[in-house]
């Protein structure tokens, strides 16, 4: 059996509610679990949060909660593997194990179901040996970054690699945050994830929006419009 796992806890300090904010209309949350319902990869669909009113807004949208979190898991401290854990726990406590498990982030409102189907195809191709890390490309070479006091001045982080050109540098990518595929025993043993290898499935940049703040939120609100009107016009062009 595969899981997925939106953990969606209440207390959000930089955008109130972020996890249900009003997004293009629908609760922010809502297109996470429409993605991950539209894969048909996942035998339960499972919000994690410690939120009534979370609770409350994922089952109107026809996603009942099977538990609610415990607040010691819930603080700003706490990161999301003793979560993943607890949630597997609890499910075996109702005789439910699962082999896989997606996490998938609430505030993913970009995500789409065939990203999900494709990551999880090489997932299983290289024998679920790692996990899976979605990542996108940094717009500019890292070795172009710079510190910025408090003055606002300037200093190269790496003056040694401020002044190559981008085709001498190696491509690098950070963790674009979507979502992530776990074998059971990836979340279950005693060990750091990070101290794993992971497998990357790439997505592109216009995919990859970490909504912290208000900027991010009317970010991933340009991207989303600008890609209903590209499918607009496309599909003006098939028609005609």
């Amino acid at each position: 059996m595969n899981l997925a796992i939106v953990p969606a806890r209440g207390g959000s300090k930089r955008i109130k509610n972020k996890n249900i904010v009003p997004f293009m209309g629908k609760p922010m949350i809502s297109f996470a679990l429409e993605a991950a319902e539209k894969s048909s990869l996942f035998d339960i669909i499972h919000v994690s949060t410690d939120s009534e009113e979370i609770r409350q807004v994922v089952e109107e949208l026809g996603y009942p909660v099977d538990f609610l979190r415990p607040n010691h898991l819930a603080d700003d401290m706490t990161g999301l593997l003793p979560v993943y854990k607890w949630v597997l726990s609890e499910f075996q406590q109702h005789g439910m194990n699962f082999e896989d498990i997606c996490c998938i982030m609430p505030t993913a409102p970009l995500l789409e179901a065939e990203d999900l189907i494709a990551a999880y195809e090489l997932y299983q191709t290289n024998n679920k040996y790692h996990p899976l890390m979605v990542v996108a490309p940094f717009p500019v070479p890292i070795e172009w970054s710079f510190h910025r006091d408090h003055k606002t001045l300037l200093t190269p982080k790496d003056v040694t690699s401020i002044e190559k050109r981008s085709q001498d540098i190696e491509d690098t990518y950070y963790e674009a945050g979507p979502f992530s595929f776990f074998h059971f025993s990836h979340i279950l043993e005693d060990i750091s994830l990070y101290e794993r290898k992971f497998l990357s499935y790439l997505i592109s940049r216009d995919k990859a929006v970490d909504i912290d703040n208000q900027e991010d939120l009317d970010f991933a609100e340009t991207l989303y419009l600008g890609r209903s009107v590209k499918a607009s016009r496309s599909n003006d062009s098939i028609e005609s």
